[in-house]
């Protein structure tokens, strides 16, 4: 259902997408921009939304989904293909193996973990866990830079703030409706602990009005 806080964090996770758009178009340049973060993120919107095939929920619901699935793959068709944002991409610095240390160990909590051993549900499960852990290929580049560009910092700030929204959500649904969604929420409470230190220096960086600068490990 439905409440000010689902809505709010459907708009600021809208608004990173189109921040990071806004960011690559102007400055042709992905600097300090994860290509592999990206992937991640289509994998879990392909693997979730599944049912735009076979269930009709909204409007509101069937727009989201599509638009969050084209703009994420048009950031990496920018990043990994258009010149000149292309040639700003670094691969060797942006090289965590999801395939090796993420992609499997999700794939195994969704079969443990799944309320029924059923494909969609196999996949929406795969895709809570996968989304917990999207954003650290993004946390491992920005710690190798440690000085950060405002719009990068913005961006994966925006998505710490989406992430954050969702928890009330689901904590105004569990009082008001009564909804329990455990996977839900250790993956959402996982996602935004690997936003903490982050949030700390985000936040610091901006009272002093300076540029991000990281420790040299924040993941």
């Amino acid at each position: 259902m439905m409440n000010v806080f689902r809505l709010a964090g459907d708009m600021i996770h809208l608004a990173s997408i189109f921040l990071l758009l806004f960011k690559l178009t102007r400055s042709k340049s992905c600097v300090g921009v994860s290509a592999r973060m990206q992937e991640l993120y289509l994998i879990v919107f392909m693997t979730r939304y599944l049912d735009l095939f076979f269930h009709f929920v909204s409007v509101y619901n069937t727009v989201m989904k599509i638009t969050f699935i084209s703009s994420t793959a048009y950031l990496i068709y920018l990043m990994r293909f258009k010149a000149p944002i292309n040639t700003t991409y670094d691969r060797s610095a942006d090289n965590f193996s999801y395939e090796k240390f993420l992609l499997p160990p999700c794939l195994v909590l969704a079969f443990l973990t799944a309320e029924e051993w059923e494909f969609t549900e196999i996949l929406w499960t795969f895709s809570i866990w996968l989304e917990s852990v999207s954003i650290i290929p993004q946390l491992a580049l920005l710690q190798k830079m440690r000085e950060v560009e405002n719009l990068t910092s913005d961006f994966v700030g925006a998505m710490g703030i989406y992430r954050a929204l969702y928890i009330l959500n689901w904590v105004y649904r569990f009082y008001t409706e009564g909804y329990v969604n455990w996977i839900g929420w250790v993956g959402g409470l996982i996602q935004t602990a690997l936003y903490c230190d982050f949030f700390y220096y985000y936040v610091k960086s901006k009272i002093a009005g300076e540029k991000l600068r990281l420790p040299m490990a924040i993941v």
